[in-house]
């Protein structure tokens, strides 16, 4: 097979956009999201069992909508989803006040991510804090108390992303004193604003935020999940420099996530995430292209649903085994050693 640097130069035929393609994919996404927003409201006023029942089977299908609608934040990012800088950006931004992420500020933590995947001297921006055995064992007892609580999957996959794109994107953190990132949202923040306003005054303050932020929190849920699996798998790659390689990290460091097709569909394809971190210019709607043409790609890095599920426990990197590990094989791990 060839190597990963080589890789990146064989897809470039991918990365031409599409502009009617990237028209089509919005109308694709918000139109069934606004239809299934206002079926949510019926429902609602509906009442009753099966009126709540209704609103709860609809929530989980407008939540990947909106995991969706984040794909094509995150495609206008790249740079990918229209030809031109300037309507990505606006279109990226516009977006943003529907997904509670403000554009400029996550892009910047997104840039970080994949300039840095998998690289163990460089963690901590735009990633999932992942500390190594080594660096555990040598915490205080209240530190690993901590770390524990944040890699909890409870804490990490539920309330994590309510406070990630609820509250916490409500202010810069990470760039305090960058203006570029207060005014990404700042801006955002008056959009949600205006935009509950309006809905406030259609249909009262307490429908809006039962159907808003249920919709983005269970949406902010999903999305979380995939960006898990997407690196936080058994075989991924770490590498300290200079052996650390941002080719191979993108190869080896993201899962290609085998999803049935439909659940490819509403979340953009993003589980093709390892040809996406090796050239993340091309669009969502061509990675599946690529896998046909290059179906060796296929077999690096994949996870099915059910394998994925054993990737919840993992949370500390070891550097002997060079793979990830969970609380209870460092315990193990760390008895066996103590002896010696």
């Amino acid at each position: 097979m060839s190597t990963s640097k080589k890789w990146s130069s064989r897809l470039n035929e991918f990365k031409k956009s599409d502009n009617s393609r990237a028209v089509l994919e919005i109308a694709l996404t918000a139109i069934p999201l606004a239809v299934l927003w206002y079926a949510m409201w019926r429902a609602l006023l509906a009442g009753g069992v099966l009126g709540y029942l209704c609103f709860i089977a609809m929530l989980v299908v407008a939540g990947g909508l909106v995991v969706r609608l984040f794909i094509l934040q995150h495609d206008c990012g790249h740079g990918s989803l229209f030809s031109s800088k300037k309507v990505n950006d606006w279109v990226g931004r516009v977006i943003g006040v529907f997904t509670f992420t403000p554009y400029d500020y996550w892009r910047y933590l997104h840039a970080a991510h994949h300039a840095t995947s998998g690289d163990l001297d460089r963690r901590g921006l735009g990633d999932i804090d992942t500390l190594t055995l080594t660096e555990y064992n040598n915490l205080s007892g209240i530190k690993k108390l901590q770390y524990r609580v944040y890699r909890n999957p409870f804490v990490l996959l539920l309330v994590g992303p309510f406070y990630m794109f609820v509250l916490r994107h409500r202010l810069p953190i990470c760039l305090m004193t960058d203006r570029t990132a207060w005014i990404s949202v700042v801006t955002t923040n008056v959009g949600i604003i205006l935009v509950a306003l309006l809905f406030t005054s259609l249909i009262g303050l307490k429908a809006y935020l039962l159907i808003q932020i249920s919709i983005v929190t269970i949406g902010a849920a999903i999305g979380v999940w995939l960006f898990y699996v997407q690196h936080q798998f058994d075989n991924t790659y770490w590498e300290t420099r200079p052996e650390w390689t941002h080719e191979h990290a993108a190869l080896h460091g993201s899962s290609f996530y085998d999803l049935p097709r439909p659940l490819m569909w509403i979340t953009g394809n993003i589980g093709i995430h390892h040809v996406h971190h090796l050239s993340s210019r091309i669009p969502f709607y061509k990675l599946p292209n690529v896998l046909k043409a290059h179906p060796e790609l296929k077999e690096i890095g994949r996870l099915k649903f059910k394998e994925s599920l054993k990737c919840i426990h993992l949370a500390l990197w070891d550097d002997t085994t060079r793979r990830l590990i969970s609380f209870k094989e460092a315990k193990q791990l760390t008895e066996t050693a103590q002896p010696a």
